[in-house]
């Protein structure tokens, strides 16, 4: 008698991406977004239009612009000019290039921070120290991944948060 592994299937992966709603930033929603009627200033995704414009994005590497906005208007129902998609595409890579950036200063900041802590305990000046102000708490508080180093640091070093 044959004693077989049987059958296993591996759950698939699901490659939805979830869009979220966006605040708005001017007089018309852009393409793959509508106006929220119950939030005023709100933007709702269209799942099937976001989903089409980054098919749109890799259709652009074999064929022109006014080839593939030819494409994404009729395959969305959703009317959008060569010049649209273009400046679609250019404002979402300048907001990328953006958030990458503060992204960095961003961990700059937090290394300035530790070295700041570190400097201070070597100094050994727990009286007047910048980290038992309301400021440094309200700044340190934002870097959410670092509380628990915060707090057994604040320990170590006599500091109070």
């Amino acid at each position: 008698m044959d004693r077989g592994v049987g059958k296993w299937i591996l759950p698939q992966p699901d490659n939805r991406v979830e869009y979220i709603p966006i605040p708005m930033m001017g007089t018309l929603a852009p393409f793959g977004y509508k106006i929220d009627e119950e939030r005023e200033g709100w933007l709702i995704p269209i799942q099937s239009e976001l989903d089409a414009l980054e098919k749109a994005k890799k259709h652009l590497k074999q064929y022109g612009l006014r080839a593939v906005a030819a494409w994404l208007s009729t395959a969305t129902g959703r009317p959008i000019s060569h010049a649209g998609l273009n400046n679609r595409l250019k404002y979402e890579q300048s907001y990328k290039r953006r958030a990458k950036a503060y992204r960095k200063l961003a961990e700059g900041y937090k290394e300035a921070l530790r070295k700041a802590e570190a400097y201070e305990r070597r100094a050994n000046t727990t009286t007047e120290s910048y980290f038992n102000s309301d400021e440094y708490s309200k700044i340190r508080n934002t870097f959410s991944d670092d509380s628990d180093r915060a707090d057994s640091c604040s320990a170590k070093c006599n500091i109070q948060a």
